[in-house]
């Protein structure tokens, strides 16, 4: 039984003299998924991601944190550790997350309300949740 292209079936390949052969990698590329909704799949865990949302602290507390924040200024400038937590805003949605970090105060600011620590990290007053030390060893938490 004979085919249609049976006279070319079995003809040497053709390379061409213009154009040099392309690559496996290249060619397969060619036949790879087209991606039509680039950073869909971004958007879409940016979405699922969770945020904590802010708690607001009420005048006793606020008391309790200025009160332990006046006990390490007083012992300043001597080494004083302290573990704060404290509530960083999420840069691309609302809400964000709750960070402690230990440290050794090196500064209370009272004008811009900022607790520095040795390590660089400055933290903002009215973001502190908690703070907790040895200082504060025999002191009722509040």
């Amino acid at each position: 039984m004979s085919t249609p292209y049976d006279d070319i079936l079995h003809l040497p390949h053709h390379v061409s003299e213009k154009h040099p052969p392309m690559s496996r990698l290249d060619r397969a590329a060619q036949f790879s998924p087209f991606a039509a909704l680039t950073g869909y799949e971004a958007a879409v865990e940016e979405t699922a991601r969770l945020t904590d949302r802010r708690i607001e602290l009420d005048e006793s507390e606020k008391e309790v944190i200025d009160l332990r924040l006046t006990l390490v200024q007083e012992h300043l400038p001597e080494p004083t550790e302290v573990t704060i937590t404290y509530f960083v805003p999420d840069k691309k949605k609302t809400g964000g997350a709750y960070v402690s970090v230990s440290g050794t105060v090196r500064k209370i600011d009272d004008y811009e309300r900022t607790v520095a620590l040795g390590d660089g990290t400055n933290i903002s007053i009215n973001d502190i949740l908690y703070i907790n030390g040895k200082l504060f060893d025999g002191i009722e938490a509040g």
